[in-house]
């Protein structure tokens, strides 16, 4: 135990508060303090170890902010937390401080939305004017201030900055289950293997046990209830084994709702009706932030009488409810993401012990959602921050003319884009008239066939959190197609496919039934697939036919024949912008010939940029003839854009790399792609011919220099004649000889 900490602590939390201590008290430090906390390690119960050490043993004169997300009261709960462990403590919420001040040896806790929001009216204009000078009040009486973010991920605002900032604050400590390593702050990493020990949260987690290879389903819901109940029935069996009625723990299943979709929370509403737990039995509650139905003021107590608790993303920060053992996740074929905070919810024990029984000491995660992988490692790999910088001053005069679509260039008919797709696979694939047999070329090619909906299924068991995202084990999921429950299915599929070719999708999914769905009278008809084999081909094949749709968008066509002209504007560099910023980067240096003040080498590393823009920029840096360097947004209309055409004849924007000011006034504009690495092409664009075209006709009509920049071999090569793919064509020179 800390030495004079009255709070009970186990090992790991108390190695906790003592680094906090450390970092603090240590006038080499970093000012900003990152702490990882898996969830359900006691982070509240540790910072508050920390805050009353800290005035027992450091200065007495300190006030403590402790802000808080402001979905699930979080800040009410911290407080509470505070007033049962330290009630000796003084503790305040933001009102109190507006009318009363911030005092020495206090904690204010304060709800982020209450300041931070759009359109919030909770803090008037008055009172937001009286927050600051409260602060300024407490500096002036010599009070300094620690700042806590509770759920740091949850405050990434510039109104959170700024109130931030306005604390002057000793030390921030910045608490999150997905915080991440940066070279700028102190870090401090619980490790997710000594809260397990501890028995405060499950020894593993398991991703849908029970349920096979090659499934056949035919809802989602209807298929997860009954399995997920069937693990609740055999939980609350062993917990009244192992209590032997001395307590009660009654364990609890999430069901997690995506995004919208009231249809769907009706069908798992009637299934659970049908199961024998409704709202009036008081057996299911709902928590939305819309709809909050039958929630009882003990719904986290673990004997409570809610087993089921739909919810939706917002409940899954800010909650604690450690009788919460098992989680469905439903998806909608969408991109909702997986977050670690929702493992968390049900990671915890109801008791803070393990049991020796594995069905009580798991918890159970029953899905079909393939976003699953995906959203955790978005949330686990976004290694970079972002910073904003200014524009120095000799770059705000500078203007150039840049190009926007016109909306009313609706480029090729249905018709004769449905031509040229036909076309296209004929040509691809070899395709004829005997579609039997352009069935089975294309299943050789790898497309796929039936009548069901292939889906994916994550299984296995995972100890620590992050093990999930490495995971490759996965079983397939069948449901046959049911056009009226998979026709929300076929719309997503759809909408995918048109951004390769930038059709409404009313017209997309026309041209695709003409092409392979049996009936109509078109010419154009390469397959003849029943209604359900249809649907199914769309769905399970969507990410082929949109590469094979974008195949034929990237056709070279005559970019100086514009049927509706583009539009044009001024372009001026934005004179603040935000930046991707490593860092983790080392030996950091200042690019002075970058148009914005204190841009580094931090902005661009290979985690941020490409190898070819990393090397032109280090090039521009290196010569001493440059007067400055822009690097462009990639999209925006604050940023400069020219117009090209596909092979549709659709006016797309492309946004070229860089703009350069020679120190003899020549304007060059530079667009970088990916080059050559051992005999291979690393460029991905299929537009890169009809951009070079039109880029090259652009500059010419303003007499602007320019060209195209790819690396091979460590080494920068450029090219404004004519475009050929293989770098050792002599239209590729090095840039040395022509930049």
């Amino acid at each position: 135990m800390v030495n004079g900490l009255t709070i009970n602590l186990f090992d790991f939390q108390e190695d906790t508060v003592v680094k906090l201590l450390d970092f603090t008290t240590d006038s080499n430090s970093k000012q900003t303090i990152v702490i990882k906390a898996p969830t359900g390690s006691g982070k509240t119960i540790i910072l508050i170890g920390f805050a009353d050490e800290y005035l027992n043993k450091v200065n007495s004169n300190t006030a403590f902010i402790w802000l808080c997300p402001g979905k699930g009261d979080l800040e009410e709960q911290s407080r509470k937390k505070m007033g049962e462990v330290a009630p000796y403590r003084k503790t305040q919420n933001l009102f109190d401080a507006l009318q009363k001040g911030f005092v020495a040896e206090s904690t204010t806790f304060i709800n982020w939305e209450l300041v931070t929001k759009r359109g919030n009216t909770a803090i008037r204009e008055s009172e937001w004017k009286n927050l600051f000078d409260r602060i300024a009040d407490a500096h002036r009486k010599g009070i300094d201030f620690i700042v806590i973010i509770d759920e740091e991920h949850s405050n990434n605002t510039a109104k959170a900055k700024k109130i931030i900032d306005a604390f002057s604050a000793k030390n921030i400590i910045r608490v999150s289950a997905t915080a991440i390593q940066n070279n700028r702050y102190e870090f401090y990493e619980i490790d997710e293997m000594d809260v397990i020990d501890q028995g405060l949260i499950t020894k593993a987690l398991y991703v849908n046990e029970g349920i096979a290879d090659n499934v056949e389903i035919t809802d989602d819901y209807d298929y997860l209830l009954d399995i997920a109940d069937k693990k609740r029935k055999a939980i609350a069996k062993r917990y009244v084994e192992v209590l032997d009625g001395k307590r009660i723990i009654r364990p609890l299943v999430l069901i997690q709702f995506p995004n919208g979709q009231p249809e769907t929370i009706l069908a798992v509403e009637r299934k659970l009706e049908s199961m024998g737990y409704t709202y009036d039995n008081g057996m299911v509650s709902k928590w939305m932030s819309e709809d909050k139905k039958d929630l009882p003021d003990n719904l986290s107590e673990n004997d409570a009488t809610p087993v089921f608790l739909l919810m939706k993303q917002a409940i899954s920060t800010g909650w604690d409810c450690p009788r919460a053992k098992i989680l469905v996740k439903l998806r909608e074929g969408m991109s909702e993401q997986f977050e670690i905070q929702t493992i968390g919810r049900i990671r915890r024990m109801p008791e803070a012990k393990h049991y020796d029984d594995d069905l009580l000491d798991f918890c159970f995660v029953f899905t079909f959602d393939e976003k699953y992988k995906t959203g955790l490692l978005a949330n686990m790999d976004k290694a970079y921050e972002t910073r904003r910088l200014f524009l120095k001053e000799k770059c705000k005069t500078f203007t150039l003319e840049k190009q926007l679509r016109d909306l009313e260039a609706n480029g090729l008919g249905e018709r004769e884009v449905l031509y040229k797709i036909y076309d296209a696979f004929v040509a691809k694939y070899h395709l004829g008239s005997d579609k039997k047999n352009n069935k089975q070329i294309l299943m050789g090619h790898g497309y796929v066939f039936g009548d069901e909906v292939l889906g994916q299924a994550l299984h296995g068991q995972f100890v620590r959190t992050d093990m999930v995202a490495e995971s490759k084990s996965y079983f397939v999921t069948r449901k046959r197609v049911d056009t009226h429950k998979h026709g929300m299915q076929l719309l997503h599929s759809v909408d995918s496919i048109k951004t390769a070719i930038g059709m409404p999708t009313a017209k997309v999914k026309t041209i695709l039934e003409r092409l392979f769905r049996k009936g109509g009278n078109s010419r154009k008809k390469l397959l003849a697939l029943e209604t359900a084999e249809f649907y199914a081909f769309v769905i399970n094949n969507a990410p082929i036919l949109k590469e094979d749709f974008r195949s034929v968008t990237s056709v070279m066509e005559q970019q100086t024949s514009f049927s509706v002209a583009p539009k044009t504007m001024i372009f001026r560099i934005p004179e603040q912008d935000f930046f991707k910023y490593d860092p983790g980067v080392k030996e950091e240096i200042e690019y002075l010939n970058n148009a914005y003040h204190d841009y580094t080498s931090g902005f661009a590393t290979s985690l941020i940029r490409s190898t070819c823009e990393m090397l032109f920029e280090q090039y521009c840096e290196r010569k001493d003839d440059i007067e400055w360097v822009y690097k462009n947004g990639d999209t925006g209309q604050q940023y400069f854009s020219i117009v090209y055409k596909d092979g549709l004849k659709h006016q797309w924007l492309f946004y070229a790399d860089y703009i350069v000011m020679k120190k003899d006034g020549t304007v060059w504009v530079i667009e970088t792609k990916g080059g050559e690495a051992k005999g291979k092409d690393k460029n991905i664009d299929r537009q890169i011919e009809n951009k070079f075209d039109a880029f090259k006709n652009y500059a010419a009509d303003r007499n602007l220099r320019w060209g195209f920049v790819r690396d091979k071999d460590n080494r920068l090569y450029i090219n404004n004649t004519e475009y050929v793919k293989q770098m050792s064509d002599e239209n590729w020179k090095p840039i040395e000889s022509e930049f």
